[in-house]
C-alpha cells in the first residue's frame, strides 16, 4: 500500500507522504457505521458503500471495539494503518462477514469513458460436442452511439459472436475486428516431440497469431491453410511471465470426468459429474477428477533479449483436446485449445 498514490475527492488519502490511518481515513470518507471486529484473525473493518477498509489490530485493543470506532484511543503515532482495501458494488449484505464479501462481491464496471472504442470480453463459452471442441462464443461489449443524433452520449453496446475451428483469417476479422497484433512464430520449439520432425517443410512458413489483448485471446492460424487451428484463453495472474498483458478471459470449459469405473448393472446411475474450469479454478481441485497427464512438460518462458524468468517455471498438462498450463501456485494461466486430429 505504501508504494500506490490513492485519492477521493482530488485529496489523497494513502501515498509515500499521506499515510492511511484511522484518523486519515475520517478525515477524507468522512463518518460512517461503526466498523467490525474479527477476533480470530485481529483484523478491523471499516465500510462505506463500495468501499472496505482492513486495519490490523493488536490484540490490547479488543474491548473498545464494542462501543464502534470512536471508542479507540491510541497513543500518538501508533494508530494502524491500512492493510488492505477492497472495492466493490454496493452495500455490504445482511449475512456473511465483511471479508467474505470484500473477497467474493464483483468489481465495478468499466466506465465507459475508459472503453475508448476499444472491443471487451464479458464471457467465453467453449463450444464442444461430444468428443471434442468446435469453437468459442464470445459475449462481447463495447462503445455504441445512441439511437438518435440528439442524444450524443455513448452507451454500451453487447454483441455476441463465434469464432469457430477452420475459419479463416477473413471470419475472424468480421467477428472480432482488427487483432491488437499479429505475431509471427520464428520456430516451433515443440517441433521435437513431433513423430515427424526430422522432415523439412519445402516451402518454410510461419503460423501466425492474432493477439487480443483486451479479449484475453489468441487466435493462431495455419500458414498453409490460413485457418484457425488454436484458441489460447489467458487468465492474467500475477507471478506469471505475461501478466498485465492481456485482460482476464472469463472462459468456461465444461468437461465429462474420466469414469473408470468397472462396476455394471447397477440401477442407479452414480456416474461422476461434469468438471468446469474456469479462469479462478485451481487446477490440483480438478486435476484428479480429469485423468490428466502424470508428467507434466516444464515451460519456462523468456525472451530474445533477455533470457532471464523471474517467476519461474509453468508446467503444461494435456486433458481432452487441450492444455493447461498451470503456475507454482496451481493456478491456471492459461488454456490452449486445439482440433484433435
Amino acid at each position: 500500500m505504501k508504494l500506490v498514490k490513492l485519492k477521493y475527492c482530488g485529496l489523497p488519502f494513502n501515498s509515500p507522504e499521506v499515510l492511511p490511518s484511522i484518523e486519515q481515513i475520517e478525515h477524507s470518507f468522512g463518518a460512517t457505521h461503526p466498523g467490525v471486529y474479527d477476533s480470530e484473525k485481529q483484523v478491523f473493518v471499516l465500510n462505506f458503500r463500495g468501499l472496505s477498509f482492513y486495519f490490523p489490530i493488536d490484540s490490547k485493543f479488543q474491548p473498545g471495539y464494542a462501543h464502534g470506532l470512536g471508542s479507540l484511543q491510541f497513543p500518538n503515532g501508533t494508530s494502524p494503518l491500512v492493510a488492505k482495501t477492497a472495492i466493490y458494488i454496493g452495500n455490504m449484505p445482511a449475512s456473511g462477514s465483511s471479508e467474505e464479501h470484500g473477497s467474493k462481491a464483483p468489481p465495478p464496471p468499466l466506465p465507459l469513458v475508459c472503453y475508448h472504442n476499444n472491443l471487451y470480453l464479458e464471457k467465453a463459452d467453449i463450444i464442444r460436442d461430444k468428443t471434442r471442441t468446435r469453437g468459442l462464443k464470445l459475449h462481447l461489449f463495447t462503445e455504441g452511439s445512441s439511437g438518435t443524433r440528439a442524444l450524443l452520449e455513448p452507451k454500451k453496446r453487447c454483441l455476441v459472436k463465434e469464432v469457430l475451428f477452420g475459419d479463416t483469417c477473413e471470419d475472424v476479422l468480421s467477428a472480432l475486428g482488427a487483432p491488437s497484433r499479429v505475431f509471427y512464430k520464428a520456430e516451433d520449439k515443440m517441433r521435437i516431440h513431433s513423430p515427424h520432425a526430422h522432415k523439412r517443410d519445402k516451402i518454410r512458413r510461419s503460423d501466425f497469431f492474432y493477439n487480443y489483448f483486451t479479449l484475453g485471446l489468441d487466435v493462431l492460424f495455419n500458414a498453409k491453410t490460413q485457418c484457425v487451428k488454436k484458441f489460447v484463453l489467458h487468465t492474467n495472474y500475477p507471478g506469471h511471465y505475461n501478466f498485465n498483458m492481456y485482460h482476464r478471459c472469463e472462459f468456461s470449459l465444461t468437461l465429462p470426468p474420466e469414469n473408470n469405473s468397472t462396476e455394471s448393472g447397477k440401477l442407479i446411475d452414480v456416474s461422476p459429474s461434469p468438471v468446469t474450469i474456469t479462469a479462478y479454478t485451481k487446477w490440483d481441485r480438478v486435476s484428479e477428477q480429469l485423468k490428466a497427464s502424470a508428467r507434466p512438460v516444464v515451460l519456462n518462458r523468456a525472451s530474445s533479449t533477455n533470457t532471464t524468468n523471474p517467476f519461474g517455471c509453468t508446467f503444461c498438462y494435456g486433458i481432452r483436446d487441450a492444455i493447461v498450463e498451470v503456475m507454482a501456485n496451481q493456478h491456471i494461466a492459461s488454456v490452449t485449445l486445439y482440433r484433435a486430429a
